[in-house]
């Protein structure tokens, strides 16, 4: 069976706000939840008592100016008596009562919803992370780590912020918007709405237009934000590797080009913010204007109160904070959307490797592996096996080797159902593994890679990863198989002793003492070894070699290997060249043919032999040097020879 190796292509088009909505409500209005959803319907409730009661707030307002006016003798037609002291007390007072019960309302309303919306971030987020996680290898190698968790993150950030601005901000404000045209039309005249109504809708309209050229500015101040981000968590993972080569001033200057791009566009983004709030205050201010000038002949054609200014005027205040956020609303709400969508391209991603429909797990007896023409390529223009066939029987110890890019470590992805291969398959126990479940198949398998990254976490965390449930003693006697227990007996934390970020704060041969722990630790029937050993010196070597023939006893084990003195004692080695096998047997027969395998011995044999000549001959001649010189005698470096003075 021919499988895909290309993943799912991303849909291009984003959806809108209502297609947004849509697949949200699903973790909005969470099902099985019956807490969660009172919570939603009381703070739909508080919102419109709320909003009721920032209506008759302008109201006591009103009334108190227009007690206080007939109170000093300037009442009007329908005022109140003069004389009527605690009127205005009173109503000041209830003017006073109602803005803390906005608030108050307002506060609980959000505190409520709080819980509601964070629920929502976190199941999807969650969500999001385990489906990560069931991607395949190839999404993860085509994707900067970076950037993959800038967009886990801002898609957090986006659902809080949507949210937030939808329910808590922006259906408020609509509702008061209408409450306020209503009140106008009904306490004045219709002309009072149709002002208001006309200066909203060309404020919304700047708004938008002024938003949308901001976007386009933050788009670019978001995208040099998140280059920048990859080049520094690049840089700082490759710490050692800036080092090496003194590259700190490069590093420096790839992340300054980024954040110089980053200053740029965010000091057009202020600049853009200062046009846009200049344009909102005078098409506002306009429309406040109008709409006072209205109610001031009224008030000269006895048609209205002082009292009745003072309404307008404070309602219009009032209308004005959450229309100033509009802008903030719509630029968030949009910038969510799309950070959002990130996240749900991501979760609506399939998997390229998926378990089959009724897949069982796998049942491992023997532990016998076989390869079956096997035919796989992570591009159809470069095929890298070309019909592979072989068998690692059951506790019996088999070797690929060959040249770089032959192909060796690809079968150990393929083993783990990394990936598919597109002709041939793959058994255990005579059962294909791309029909048993890729987890009881990884179960089944224990992987001690050529370059061990840990956990930033201690040595116990990492070696416990093997098997969660272990018990101190299985800890323990693993990492006596592994020889690490000496090492771990002599720091001062013990097992409690963090590793630092990939485990950086342990050598190569610890790092590899640790990996092998937490595999003997997991105790698989059947055991890969990914070129375990080729990043370590002779010495360490040997002593890691040690371990891996101690962990491999009796067990099927897959040895991958660059180094042949690794695979000497393996009962058949496979040797693999431009993806086809070209030769098999043991180490002595295929010496013996004096083929690909015997000349990869001899060409190391001799790189072997003309390092350790160089290394002998260093140590003699340092030995010399000591015994000739006194401490004080050692020469000085010879001076260099002055450089020619430059010409023009």
């Amino acid at each position: 069976m021919t499988h895909s190796t290309s993943p799912e292509a991303e849909p291009s088009e984003r959806p809108g706000l209502v297609g947004t909505y849509q697949r949200l409500w699903p973790y909005l209005w969470p099902h099985g939840r019956p807490d969660l959803q009172r919570r939603v319907f009381a703070a739909f409730g508080l919102l419109l008592v709320a909003k009721l009661v920032t209506m008759v707030t302008p109201f006591t307002f009103k009334w108190a100016t227009d007690a206080l006016v007939a109170v000093t003798g300037g009442a009007k037609e329908g005022g109140l008596p003069t004389g009527l002291w605690a009127a205005p007390t009173l109503l000041i007072g209830l003017y006073g009562l109602s803005r803390v019960a906005m608030a108050l309302l307002t506060q609980v309303r959000d505190g409520l919803f709080a819980k509601v919306a964070m629920h929502a971030v976190r199941r999807l987020a969650l969500q999001t992370f385990t489906h990560m996680h069931r991607l395949s290898l190839r999404f993860h190698l085509e994707r900067k780590t970076g950037g993959l968790t800038r967009v886990l993150e801002r898609g957090r950030n986006g659902i809080e912020e949507l949210s937030r601005l939808m329910v808590l901000t922006l259906v408020p404000t609509i509702v008061e918007f209408l409450l306020v045209l209503g009140v106008l039309a009904y306490e004045f005249d219709l002309i009072y709405s149709v002002v208001v109504l006309v200066m909203v809708a060309a404020y919304l309209g700047f708004t938008y237009k002024a938003t949308e050229w901001r976007i386009a500015i933050r788009k670019r101040m978001n995208d040099s934000d998140t280059d920048a981000n990859t080049k520094a968590v690049d840089s700082l993972l490759n710490y050692e590797t800036v080092k090496y080569f003194g590259a700190e001033a490069r590093e420096t200057s790839r992340y300054d080009q980024s954040m110089a791009k980053y200053e740029k566009s965010s000091t057009q983004t202020y600049v853009s913010l200062a046009v846009l709030n200049a344009g909102q205050a005078v098409i506002f201010t306009a429309g406040m204007t109008v709409v006072m000038w209205l109610a001031a002949r009224d008030i000269m054609a006895g048609r209205t109160t002082i009292g009745g200014f003072v309404l307008v005027n404070t309602m219009l205040v009032q209308l004005s904070m959450p229309l100033n956020f509009m802008g903030m609303i719509y630029r968030e709400i949009k910038q969510a959307l799309i950070d959002i969508d990130d996240m749900f391209r991501i979760l609506h991603r399939n998997p390229e490797i998926a378990d089959r429909p009724g897949a069982a797990p796998l049942a491992v007896g023997a532990g016998v592996v076989r390869f079956e023409d096997v035919r796989f390529a992570y591009v159809p223009e470069r095929p890298i096996l070309k019909g592979v066939s072989f068998e690692v029987p059951a506790g019996r110890t088999v070797a690929v080797v060959g040249p770089s890019g032959a192909g060796k470590s690809t079968i150990s992805r393929l083993l783990f159902r990394f990936y598919e291969p597109q002709g041939g398959r793959i058994l255990i126990d005579g059962q294909d593994i791309a029909a048993v479940t890729q987890e009881s198949l990884r179960a089944a398998i224990g992987m001690v890679p050529q370059d061990t990254v840990l956990f930033n976490d201690t040595i116990g965390y990492n070696i416990r990863y093997g098997r969660w449930e272990a018990s101190e003693a299985e800890l323990r006697e693993a990492a006596t198989l592994a020889q690490i227990d000496r090492f771990i007996a002599g720091l001062p934390e013990g097992y409690d002793t963090p590793v630092g970020e990939r485990g950086l704060k342990l050598s190569g041969g610890e790092k590899q003492r640790v990996a092998i722990a937490r595999t003997i630790l997991k105790g698989p029937p059947i055991l890969v070894l990914d070129e375990a050993t080729s990043a370590l010196d002779s010495f360490t070597e040997r002593e890691i070699q040690d371990a891996l023939d101690r962990v491999s006893r009796g067990r099927t084990t897959l040895v991958i290997a660059h180094r042949l003195s690794t695979v000497v004692g393996a009962d058949e080695i496979i040797v693999l060249d431009k993806g086809v096998i070209v030769e098999r047997g043991d180490h002595a027969m295929l010496l013996a043919r004096g083929g690909v395998y015997a000349a990869m011995w001899n060409r190391q044999r001799e790189a072997d032999a003309a390092r350790e000549a160089l290394q002998r001959a260093e140590s003699s001649e340092g030995e010399s040097l000591r015994v000739r010189l006194d401490p004080g005698e050692i020469p000085p470096p010879p001076a260099k020879a002055p450089e020619p003075a430059s010409v023009g």
